[in-house]
This record gives C-alpha cells, structure tokens and sequence, in this order.
C-alpha cells in the first residue's frame, strides 16, 4: 500500500519509469542537471536520493549513483544505481559498450540519407563548453561514431533515432548539426530559434542492458514529455 499511496515529491524535476531493489531509472526534466557543477544547481541525482529517502522513510544518507550522464537542455532516460555492487557493474557494462542507447531528435532539415553511419573526431573547448566536430583526426580530437535514421517526417521537422556508439561530450549534439541537421532549440549547434522551454528536442527514448544483478534482459522506455516541443508528433 506504501508503493501505491507515494507521491513523487520531485516530479518537477523527474519522473520514475522503473525501480527495483537495485536499479531506479528515471526520465528526467530537460534543464535539470544530471550532476552537480560550478553553477551549485541542485543535481538530479540529489533529488532522486531524497525521493527514495522519503519515499522508504529512511535514516542517514541515501545511495544514489549515476550510470551516466545526460546534457542539461535533454531530456529522457537517466539510470542509477542503488548500490555499489550495481553501480560497479553497470559503469562496466557501459565501459564495455555493452549497452544499447536510443536517443530520438527532431531536426529541421532531412538528412541526406534515410539512415546512416558519421564517423567524426571531436575536440573540446572546455570554457565555452562547445564541440567540434572534424572529418580527420587532428590534435587532441577524440572518435565518435553514431547510427541514426529517420523515423518520420512531420510539416516542418524530421524525426531521428540516433543509437550513439561511442559517448563523447555533446556529441549527438554536434555530429547532427556537422551532417547539416542541427537540434531544435539548440542555439549553441546552430539552430536559429529556441525551444520555449529552453530544452532542447534531444529525448533520451530507451535503454537496453543486462540488470546488474540477475543478469536478465531489460528495455526501459521514457515517453517524451508533456506539454513540450515534442507535442508536434500528436498532431
């Protein structure tokens, strides 16, 4: 009855999609930090440890580990661990790409393929907080390698779902805007306008791995939010 009768006090900032004994996965709010940073934001992984704090009435300090990170202006799927046997494991899994990733973005313009690879080298300039994205590997540039392919064409946007393989910084971000198809709302990958919201239309839409534990198959889903950008795919 405890289960049924909580009440996400948090749901401003996330909403739970799948928890277990070891595992709480969560679709978070775009704008909210995933960890915490030099802005002294209150992080998403604080607030999923006083939902469980509150949520089981526990004393003391609460386990809450983050798997991985999102960008602050995405959206969707955010997994962490309630322990450290599973956070152990899962940073493994994911160390060892053995994990599938499915992000959904609506671009502006059609890509110039239904579906392909981009293979980029990208470098970082740290005090903007911006990539770039490089044909050739030049200094300090780092490979990256995504799969995307277009999934539905609205009046004035395309659909994309794009599996990253490698997990660089910004880089779904920056590797669509360097195939011409820059985000909706992201203004610091060239996209002319933002979002209402000042997301960005970058939706973090599933996660397939092996649980850290039983070693069973799992798919977790996160629907995109309410009230969004992505309020264009119900028309």
């Amino acid at each position: 009855m405890h289960e049924i009768a909580f009440k996400n006090p948090y749901s401003n900032y996330f909403e739970v999609v799948y928890e277990d004994n070891h595992l709480i996965a969560v679709n978070k709010r775009s704008g909210v930090l995933v960890q915490g940073d030099t802005t002294g934001d209150t992080p998403l992984s604080e607030y999923v440890k006083l939902y469980l704090k509150e949520k089981y009435d526990k004393p003391g300090n609460v386990f809450a580990g983050v798997i991985h990170r999102l960008d602050r202006p995405v959206s969707g799927l955010t997994l962490l661990a309630k322990t450290s046997k599973a956070l152990e494991r899962m940073n493994e899994q994911f160390r060892e790409k053995q994990t599938q990733k499915i992000y959904h973005a609506l671009v502006k313009n059609e890509p110039p393929q239904t579906e392909g690879k981009l293979i980029h080298w990208l470098t970082k300039d740290s005090k903007k907080n911006i990539s770039k994205a490089h044909k050739q590997e030049v200094a300090e540039s780092k490979k990256c390698e995504l799969s995307y392919k277009l999934i539905r064409t609205l009046d004035n946007y395309f659909l994309l779902e794009v599996q990253p393989i490698s997990g660089r910084s910004h880089q779904i971000r920056c590797q669509l805007a360097a195939m011409g198809c820059p985000i909706k709302g992201d203004l610091k990958y060239k996209f002319p306008r933002s979002n209402p919201d000042g997301g960005i239309s970058l939706h973090a839409y599933a996660l397939n791995f092996l649980h850290p534990i039983t070693k069973e198959p799992l798919s977790i889903h996160a629907p995109y939010p309410e009230n969004s950008s992505w309020d264009i795919l119900k028309k």
